[in-house]
């Protein structure tokens, strides 16, 4: 084999090495993402929110952003869009059943629910990462869970968030979601129910 050969090769190796580099880093950076406990607000330049020292990260009415199309088909096989409770607070939370914070904050969920639900108070999940409903279904059996979920496997609807606004980043996320149909605050941690409850309290107090 000639020199030239053999110098036509190195580069092609070393591009090789570098682009499984490349290919390994981003996949850990999807799994330290994923089913995680925290996280930073994210965005730049005027996000019109502020980060709070307590994780949840809140926007003034006048500064909220209006969520986008979030519809589709539940888990058990119903048809739901989160726009047709404009005139409620929503709850919504992107969980996993694979997810450990998930199945430590689900009963939380569960409770504040029941509490408030008379009260003008509506909670949507959104599973994702799911391959299939099935284990999604019985996650919701397991933690009694009775509240609907939307099935995202994909990630498609967080995806429709705008960046640099108080959009789901992390599994789990929640947001509270304003009478408006706005986004009035967002956590990227589990929750306990005390928090939860600290989260919805003002937003469900607005007039």
């Amino acid at each position: 084999m000639s020199a030239a050969c053999r110098a036509d090769r190195r580069p092609n190796r070393t591009r090789s090495r570098v682009a499984l580099l490349a290919a390994g880093a981003a996949v850990a950076a999807l799994v330290l993402s994923a089913c995680t406990s925290g996280g930073t607000s994210g965005g730049a330049g005027n996000t019109n929110f502020v980060a709070g020292k307590n994780g949840v990260d809140t926007a003034a009415k006048g500064h909220r952003t209006a969520i986008p199309d979030l519809s589709g088909k539940t888990v058990d096989g119903k048809q739901l869009d989160v726009r047709d409770f404009k005139g409620k607070v929503v709850v919504l939370n992107v969980w996993g059943s694979w997810c450990g914070p998930c199945r430590a904050e689900a009963a939380n969920f569960e409770r504040v629910y029941q509490d408030t639900k008379d009260q003008g108070v509506e909670f949507v999940g959104i599973n994702t990462r799911d391959a299939g409903t099935g284990p999604a279904l019985a996650f919701e059996k397991e933690h009694g869970v009775s509240y609907p979920s939307l099935f995202d496997p994909t990630g498609k609807l967080m995806l429709r968030f705008k960046k640099g606004t108080l959009n789901p980043q992390l599994i789990p996320s929640t947001l509270i979601i304003d009478r408006e149909g706005k986004v009035a605050a967002r956590t990227l941690q589990a929750l306990s129910e005390d928090n939860l409850r600290k989260m919805l309290d003002p937003v469900l107090a607005e007039k």
